[in-house]
């Protein structure tokens, strides 16, 4: 049995409940909107990037630190933004307290606040492409050398899956959380060859 949804082909066999998609060679899709987009988070993008942060977290600072779009990264598909990461500067070996809400300008670290997903967008790999994005976007920033994070311990395969290294439990604590310390070798001269537009 088949049937044609918006140019689409849905076959749907007796034994089959999820509908299998086949784009029709009649009809071209139109957007208006880039399919898929990576760009810097502007404070436009605060309600969006709140809704989603929301649902996965609450906040540690209770503020997002959107002015700082030069170390920010979004990605949106058709116009919607469906995941980001948010860095600051910080200047020391390792993360404190005061790196949740302090950003140091000219710093050789980024450290990683938020990464995160929305909820229909989870389970498909897209935290660990826009990851990959972002850590080649910031090797291509003069002077960064290393990010750093902070994860529960679930999160540390996904993270050492990634590149990152454990350096140990972190001194940053919020409530009865506590975390592991994780740090990326950022290798921009040699990303930097490869992508003459960086």
């Amino acid at each position: 049995m088949t049937q044609q949804v918006s140019g689409l082909l849905f076959f749907k066999p007796f034994f089959q409940k999820t509908p299998v998609r086949v784009d029709s060679p009649l009809q071209q899709r139109r957007h208006t909107l880039p399919a898929s987009e990576f760009r810097n988070l502007t404070p436009q993008d605060a309600i969006s990037v709140f809704e989603i942060e929301r649902e996965a977290f609450i906040s540690v600072s209770g503020e997002c630190p959107l002015t700082l779009d030069e170390l920010s990264l979004g990605w949106f598909e058709e116009g919607q933004l469906v995941a980001f990461i948010i860095g600051s500067g910080w200047d020391k070996e390792r993360l404190s307290q005061e790196a949740m809400t302090q950003h140091v300008p000219d710093s050789s670290t980024v450290h990683i606040h938020v990464l995160s997903v929305h909820r229909h967008c989870r389970q498909q790999g897209k935290g660990s492409i826009i990851l990959w994005r972002y850590l080649q976007y910031v090797s291509c920033m003069p002077g960064l050398r290393r990010a750093l994070l902070i994860c529960e311990d679930f999160l540390v395969p996904f993270y050492l899956k990634a590149g990152f290294k454990e350096i140990g439990p972190s001194a940053i604590t919020v409530s009865n959380m506590h975390f592991q310390e994780m740090e990326y070798t950022l290798c921009g001269q040699a990303y930097a060859r490869r992508n003459s537009d960086c």
